[in-house]
């Protein structure tokens, strides 16, 4: 652990844009020390989404980015939550469907019952989940993905595993499971990865939700805080309190 006679320093993987900037202001405030080690980028494919299905939906504030100028949603135009609603009003796009449950699984629960038969657009990262294209085919909907970005690992990342390894990290923030798993890459690449685990023991390990807390588990980190709603000032809270 790092010294108590200074602030709690507390690891955030946010990408290196306004997320990060948000994210330590937000631990300033809480009166913790942000160690920023950004564990995503964002390189945009290229490639635009369809524009003949029933239904288009998008899963990520990045994805609005990354739409050109011209392009259209077919039929009825579905974010997967409020932040990527938000995003996609900013850009000048109306939204026609936001689930009550901002996930997979709570998108997939919504449409269920609508798109038998339809065509559904599914425009997101290369990592996302398969709940959702499986669960819309499993409803009847004929699903196509386009890939808009994929999510590599900046280089330079891993400032986080050499604290947690030397024992000078009070507190890890995990926001998506590839956080987890750029972690320990970095940590791997720097022979540290086993000291990095052990140094996380010592420290308070959040994740956003349940399924960043199973790839954390699986990989042989223990998860202490899960808070009930998964948006990142939620966990950044519920971290910093147990402090």
């Amino acid at each position: 652990m790092s010294d108590h006679s200074q602030q709690p320093t507390v690891a955030v993987f946010r990408p290196a844009d306004e997320r990060l900037d948000r994210a330590l202001a937000l631990l300033a405030d809480l009166g913790v020390e942000g160690l920023g080690d950004p564990m995503l980028a964002v390189e945009p494919t290229g490639t635009q989404p369809r524009t003949d299905g029933a239904y288009t939906v998008l899963t990520s504030k990045t994805a609005p980015d990354l739409l050109s100028a011209d392009w259209e949603p077919g039929g009825r135009l579905c974010a997967i939550g409020p932040a990527t609603a938000d995003a996609l009003a900013a850009a000048g796009f109306t939204v026609d469907i936001v689930p009550e449950t901002y996930s997979s699984d709570g998108l997939v629960e919504c449409l269920a019952g609508e798109v038998g038969g339809a065509r559904v657009e599914v425009a997101r990262s290369d990592h996302g989940s398969p709940t959702l294209l499986d669960g819309l085919t499993a409803a009847g909907a004929y699903v196509h993905e386009t890939v808009l970005y994929r999510l590599t690992r900046p280089d330079g990342s891993g400032v986080s595993a050499e604290r947690a390894a030397a024992d000078e990290l009070d507190a890890a923030l995990f926001s998506s499971s590839l956080t987890v798993e750029h972690f320990l890459d970095a940590a791997t690449e720097r022979g540290i990865a086993d000291r990095a685990r052990a140094g996380l023991e010592g420290a308070v390990v959040g994740a956003i939700g349940e399924p960043t807390a199973g790839t954390a588990r699986e990989a042989g980190i223990a998860v202490d805080v899960v808070p009930e709603d998964a948006a990142f000032e939620s966990l950044a809270r519920a971290v910093v309190s147990r402090l």
